[in-house]
């Protein structure tokens, strides 16, 4: 249904209409990037990635049967020596088809890299705590709540709170 394709300049104008607020920009990029997405801002994030022995994989996820892009996912941090990587700029970006299953595909797509190709023994991430749909889809692909990290991120004059989680490779194994 899904496949994750390399993530390169043609793909950035779709991000950009994607990250449409504020909210979404932190969500998807946390603080690494600033409101409004640009250009310049992507094309350091993908600088030094996509090549073997990088430390950040950076993948568009495409439907099969139309070969369009709907989302976009990372897998960076990537630890060699220690075996672990952080799983991060989770969205499905084409709206029409949220709520079909398409996150959970998408994660088993990148744990299957990182599990199977890579030779990881632990992945981790990180997810805002009123991201329900979100949470269920990692817990339901075998990540563990680990912690809470309470108002960790900042938007205006409110903050948010982040769970952290992880699978490990005998729980990735188990499914």
């Amino acid at each position: 249904m899904i496949y994750l394709k390399k993530f390169e300049p043609s793909d950035f104008s779709q991000l950009i209409d994607w990250i449409d607020s504020p909210e979404l920009n932190l969500q998807w990029g946390g603080p690494a990037f600033d409101y409004p997405l640009t250009k310049p801002q992507l094309e350091a994030y993908i600088k030094d990635a996509n090549h073997p022995g990088s430390s950040r994989y950076i993948y568009k996820v495409v439907l099969k049967e139309s070969g369009r892009s709907i989302g976009h996912i990372s897998l960076a941090n990537i630890d060699l020596h220690h075996r672990s990587a952080r799983i991060g700029k989770v969205l499905i970006g084409d709206k029409t088809i949220r709520g079909r299953g398409i996150g959970q595909l998408m994660i088993k797509e990148v744990l299957k890299k990182a599990f199977e190709d890579l030779n990881l023994h632990r992945v981790s991430l990180g997810v805002f705590d009123f991201n329900d749909s979100a949470i269920a889809c990692y817990e339901k692909a075998g990540f563990r709540k680990e912690g809470l990290l309470r108002d960790c991120r900042k938007l205006g004059n409110e903050y948010w709170s982040m769970w952290e989680m992880s699978i490990l490779e005998s729980e990735y194994q188990r499914k």
